[in-house]
This record gives structure tokens, C-alpha cells and sequence, in this order.
């Protein structure tokens, strides 16, 4: 999809993107096979030429750092499905809200494997430094606003610079409101053990604090698979995302 899309150039927004394809300009090299477009002086032309040049290499080359900072936030969803493979779907659990609040679990899914890192069992923030530099592309439900800002004033260099996709400033736009379980109900997707499913808010917390008080690994367990299953029903939100987001455009 980032090779149909224009609007990371300078003075492209979704108007003139949209009057770029009406003229059966449908990808990159669409663009770089016309000698001239509606719409764009020559001298505009030849600069956007060079900057679609630039983002195929840097795209080729798996640099999705490259596109932190001319893609707009709201269109990083473009990129999905070419970095699908090297994407991780991330979600934390912690203490609260405030200043003084503290994170409990880091939850790490590839599409594939899930990692959960549980603090004072086996987070080892060494060795999730070393884990996330393996993406290229970080997928959350309203980390923008909660998991991203949370986790970069408690760990600043713990998070790479790679492009954040937002699942739920999508889904608002596709009419999916509420949290995640609200929207894990709108799409049909149940959580397998029915204590995990009634879980909400504070409760993973006061899973971990029964935990470390009683030591008993029942509440450690249900504990990881309520992390473990926000993160792999993630996945499956961005894939029915993505498609719709497509099929939009």
C-alpha cells in the first residue's frame, strides 16, 4: 500500500493524492513513468521524482525509520502490509496512571510467537532493548496516547524509532468505538478462558499484586494470558483493519 501513496511528499495531501490517481497514476513508478501530471509543475515533478526514488530505496532497504518522518501518524497503516513480517503487536499492563505508577508487564507478539515479560519474574529490559530492535514496525491499540508516552518517560531509549501504527485512531475511523474488548466484540473475536474475558482496567494489576503477595502461580498465569491474548487479538484487528483501510482508499 505505501507504494500506492503520494501523500508523504511535500504539499501532497489526501486531495491531490486522490487527483494524482484519477489520472490512472496508481503506484511509484506510475508516477516516475509520466512525463507530466495534472496538477504539478515540472520543477515540482522532478523533485517529487527524487524523494519517490529516496523512499524506494529506503523502503527496499527495510529503513522504516526513513518514514517516521515524512508519513503523517494518521497514514502509517500504509505500511503494514509490507512490513506485516516485521511488525510487533505491543501492549503493556501497569500500576496506574499517574507520575508515580509503574509498568508490570511488557506483552510482544510477531505474528507467530508471543513474549511476556512480567516485572520481577523475567523482564530483562537488556534483553527487550535487544528484542525490539528486531522490527520495523510497533502496533498498539491507543498507544499513542497511553502505551508509547508511558513506556518512552520511564525507558527513553528502550522503544526504536520506528513507526508507530495506532489501531484504534483506525478503527474509530471505520466506526469501531470503545476499547479493545469492545472492539474485539464488534469483529467476533472471544477470549478463550472465560476469567480472562471478564477481566477489565485495574484487574491485571491486582493480578500481580496477589501474585507477588501469595506467590501462588495461578494469578501469574491468568495474568499472562490476558496480556498474552491482547496482544495476539492485536493482530488480528490490524489484519481486518488494513483490509478495510484498503479497500477505502
Amino acid at each position: 500500500m505505501i507504494r500506492r501513496s503520494f501523500i508523504f511528499l511535500d504539499r501532497i495531501g489526501p486531495k491531490q493524492e486522490a487527483n494524482i490517481r484519477k489520472q490512472g497514476i496508481n503506484d511509484w513508478q506510475d508516477f516516475l513513468e509520466q512525463e507530466k501530471i495534472k496538477g504539478i509543475s515540472n520543477k515540482a515533478k522532478s523533485y517529487y521524482n527524487r524523494k519517490i526514488k529516496e523512499a524506494r530505496t529506503e523502503l527496499f532497504n527495510g529503513n522504516s525509520s526513513y518514514f517516521t518522518k515524512i508519513l503523517p501518524t494518521a497514514e502509517v497503516w500504509r505500511l503494514y502490509d509490507f512490513f506485516e513480517d516485521q511488525s510487533v503487536f505491543l501492549d503493556i499492563e501497569t500500576s496506574g496512571v499517574s507520575m508515580s505508577s509503574f509498568i508490570t508487564v511488557f506483552g510482544l507478539y510477531d505474528g507467530m510467537e508471543t513474549k511476556i515479560m512480567v516485572r520481577d519474574i523475567n523482564l530483562d529490559l537488556n534483553k527487550l532493548k535487544k528484542e525490539l530492535k528486531n522490527y520495523r514496525l510497533i502496533v498498539t491499540f491507543n498507544g499513542s496516547s497511553f502505551d508509547i508516552p508511558f513506556i518512552r518517560k520511564r525507558y527513553q531509549a528502550l522503544l526504536p524509532n520506528i513507526p508507530h501504527f495506532d489501531l484504534k485512531h483506525a478503527c474509530i475511523k471505520l466506526g469501531l468505538t470503545g476499547g479493545l474488548k469492545e472492539v474485539e466484540r464488534s469483529l467476533g473475536i472471544k477470549r478463550q478462558n472465560p476469567i480472562v474475558e471478564r477481566l477489565y482496567g485495574g484487574d491485571p494489576y491486582l493480578l500481580w499484586r496477589m501474585f507477588k503477595g501469595s506467590g501462588e502461580e495461578h494469578y501469574l498465569k491468568l495474568l499472562v494470558e490476558y496480556n498474552e491474548e491482547d496482544v495476539i487479538n492485536l493482530k488480528q484487528i490490524a489484519d481486518y483493519v488494513y483490509e478495510k483501510m484498503k479497500d477505502n482508499f
